[in-house]
């Protein structure tokens, strides 16, 4: 299964490459990238579609594998990285910074959402442990509940502050509808480092989350810390969520829609649902991608659009099962 879902996201890269108002046949791209005749296709390849490719790779890895590992760690199948506040968070610093620093460059929205992603990651931790003991510190329900009570917190501040700077406004739509266009290779240099420690150290997770699963009672036995374990996965979380989000924007369902569709199809072994997570989500990221690129040629819809259309129906025929795959 790991080489069928790698022979696909090779499949969506070679269309990611060649797709576009300007098609170019697959052996061409394999040319240019090779070497560069200086052609105005060349330019197309090296310019516009590799960066929107690597870009679209990364960040879809990152969504997938902090879904997988938010879902284990919540119990909650129907779980998403935005239950932590990341989206919030990082929605919450890009408008601050635009509104009061006069921030206006997508280079400078990234480290001011990673910021913010990081810190409302740890102000839910926070909250979720604010009472009971270091045994209750941090459990998944607590965890949820106040990732979704500092969500909404955040995202009221956002309105409120876009609603009284219009022109904070304007450029907050043009980050928060979410696209993988107009972000060069700089962008995915400035988080590539969180997104390669995010992504060993979440892959290692796998049998500590399994062990978990089995009951914390079977993890002390096995020699696991629950507090450690929930504790890493945050961060690992926050890392790979707080990275993508920075670099390409809020994009919904990925997290959400992929690990399940995984476990659906291999159960709830974590060490098959990680990497396989990693490996196809950035296969619908960037398939969503192209059919933006088709559907509205020579235009182009943005990916987080196609996404979010995309993924409410696959929501809904999940909400709709009887059996959702348990964790």
């Amino acid at each position: 299964m790991l080489v069928g879902t790698a022979v696909l996201l090779v499949v969506a890269v070679v269309l990611s490459l060649a797709v576009g108002a300007q098609g170019i046949a697959p052996a061409d791209v394999w040319r240019h990238l090779l070497a560069s005749d200086g052609s105005n296709d060349a330019a197309i390849v090296h310019e516009v579609r590799l960066p929107r490719t690597l870009l679209g790779v990364a960040a879809g890895a990152a969504l997938g594998l902090s879904g997988a590992l938010m879902q284990s760690l919540s119990r909650n199948p129907l779980a998403d990285p935005g239950l932590l506040g990341v989206n919030a968070g990082a929605a919450a610093a890009v408008v601050a910074g635009i509104s009061l620093l006069g921030v206006t460059t997508v280079g400078g929205y990234v480290w001011l959402a990673f910021a913010g992603a990081g810190a409302a990651t740890v102000l839910v931790y926070l909250v979720g442990s604010r009472s009971g003991g270091p045994e209750a510190a941090g459990t998944p329900v607590r965890l949820t509940l106040a990732g979704a009570a500092v969500s909404a917190v955040l995202m009221a501040l956002v309105w409120a502050m876009t609603f009284l700077d219009r022109e904070a406004l304007d450029l907050y739509r043009f980050w928060a509808v979410g696209s993988l266009s107009g972000r060069g290779l700089g962008i995915l240099v400035q988080v590539l480092p969180f997104l390669a420690v995010g992504l060993v150290v979440g892959l290692l997770l796998a049998v500590p989350l399994n062990a978990m699963a089995l009951g914390e009672d079977v993890g002390r036995a096995l020699g696991l810390s629950p507090g450690v374990v929930r504790a890493v996965t945050g961060v690992v979380v926050t890392l790979l969520c707080g990275a993508a989000t920075a670099a390409v924007g809020p994009l919904v369902f990925v997290g959400l829609a992929v690990p399940h569709i995984v476990r659906g199809l291999t159960g709830p072994d974590d060490r098959w649902v990680l990497p396989l997570s990693a490996l196809a989500a950035p296969v619908l990221l960037l398939l969503a991608d192209v059919l933006g690129r088709v559907l509205a040629a020579p235009a182009e819809i943005q990916v987080g659009v196609v996404t979010a259309f995309l993924g409410a129906p696959a929501l809904i025929a999940l909400a709709g099962r009887r059996r959702v795959t348990a964790l």
